[in-house]
C-alpha cells in the first residue's frame, strides 16, 4: 500500500523554523497498531491522520462563525475526521499538527474554502483562514489550570526533574510552571528520563516575554508522550494562555516558545475557547509504503 506523507513546518515563517508534522491522508482508517508504527517511523513528534468519513458518534457541526476578519465560509463547510500520533502514543489534542493539516487541506483540496471542521477525541476544532496571507487560526477548547500544591509528589518531582524554582505551580493536561522570567524559562535542561517516569502527558514552564512585540514565553517537555522538547505546542497555549489573558488584562497576546526552532503564536482567549494562529510552510511532498497484508 502506497499513502501520501506531507510533511509541514507550522507555526513557522520559513521552512527549518516552527514544529514539523507528518500529515497523511487516509481513504479509510488502518488498524491503530499500524497508525503507530507509521508515527513511530516517521519520528516527528506528530503524525497527523485524517479521513473523509465523520464517525456515527460525531454529532453536529459547530454553528459559530469564524472571526470577522477572516475569509467568509462557504455554503458547505468542509469535514473530516483527524487523529494524532506521537511516536509513543495517540494524544487528545494537537495545535501544529491540526495547523499543518488544515494547511494541506486548504491548498490541495479545498483552495475555495474558508473554514475547515475536523472532528477529533476533542470534539470539532474549526481552523479558518484570516485576512493575512498563510495565516490559520485554530479554535481549540481553552485550559482550565488548577493550583498545585508544593507537596503533590508528581509534581514536585518534576520540578526536581526540570530543575526550577516556580513561583507558581498548575495543572490541566500538563503540569505547568510560572518562572520569574523568560531568562529562566532558556536555562532549563530537563532530565528527561526522570520526567518519563512520571504519569502526565508534559510540563510547561512559562514566564513574562522579555522581547518587545511579544507577551509571554514558555517551553514544552512531553517526555512521557514520546516527544522530549516539542518545538512549537498549540495544545500547550490553549491551555496557559487564558492564565496569561487574565494576568496581563487583555485577551489578545502574542506569545513566542523558546525552543531551538522557535515558533510564534497568535492567542485569543474568547470564554471557553482560544483561538491560535500562526503561519505554516510546506517542507516535503512523499509516498510511505506501507507492507501488506495490514495486520
Amino acid at each position: 500500500m502506497r499513502l501520501r506523507l506531507i510533511q509541514i513546518d507550522a507555526f513557522a515563517d520559513r521552512v527549518f523554523r516552527g514544529n514539523p508534522a507528518a500529515v497523511m491522508p487516509l481513504p479509510s482508517w488502518l488498524p491503530d497498531p499500524v497508525l503507530q508504527d507509521i508515527a513511530e517511523e516517521n519520528n516527528l513528534s506528530e503524525t497527523a491522520f485524517y479521513v473523509a468519513d465523520l464517525p456515527s458518534d460525531a454529532g453536529p457541526p459547530p454553528k459559530a462563525e469564524p472571526p470577522p476578519d477572516a475569509e467568509p465560509p462557504s455554503a458547505d463547510t468542509p469535514a473530516y475526521h483527524l487523529r494524532w500520533f506521537t511516536p509513543a502514543v495517540e494524544v487528545d489534542l494537537c495545535g501544529h499538527a491540526t495547523l499543518a493539516t488544515a494547511g494541506q487541506l486548504f491548498e490541495d483540496v479545498h483552495p475555495e474554502a474558508g473554514r475547515i471542521l475536523f472532528w477529533t477525541r476533542s470534539g470539532w476544532l474549526p481552523v479558518s483562514r484570516t485576512d493575512r496571507d498563510g495565516e490559520l487560526e485554530l479554535d481549540f477548547p481553552a485550559g482550565d489550570l488548577r493550583p498545585v500544591p508544593e507537596s503533590d509528589e508528581v509534581s514536585a518531582a518534576a520540578v526536581t526533574a526540570l530543575g526550577i524554582d516556580p513561583e507558581f505551580r498548575f495543572q490541566d493536561t500538563d503540569l505547568v510552571y510560572v518562572l520569574r522570567d523568560a531568562a529562566a524559562v532558556r536555562a532549563v535542561v530537563p532530565d528527561f528520563t526522570a520526567l518519563a517516569r512520571l504519569p502526565v502527558r508534559g510540563a510547561v514552564v512559562t514566564a513574562p516575554s522579555d522581547t518587545d512585540g511579544v507577551d509571554f514565553v514558555s517551553r514544552w517537555f512531553g517526555a512521557g508522550a514520546g516527544a522530549f522538547e516539542d518545538p512549537v505546542t498549540g495544545s500547550a497555549h490553549s491551555q496557559i494562555a487564558p492564565y496569561w489573558a487574565k494576568r496581563l488584562g487583555r485577551p489578545r497576546l502574542t506569545a513566542r516558545q523558546l525552543s531551538a526552532r522557535g515558533g510564534t503564536l497568535g492567542c485569543e482567549v474568547d470564554g471557553d475557547r482560544v483561538r491560535l494562529r500562526g503561519t505554516w510552510r510546506r517542507y516535503l511532498d512523499g509516498t510511505a509504503t506501507i507492507p501488506e497484508p495490514i495486520r
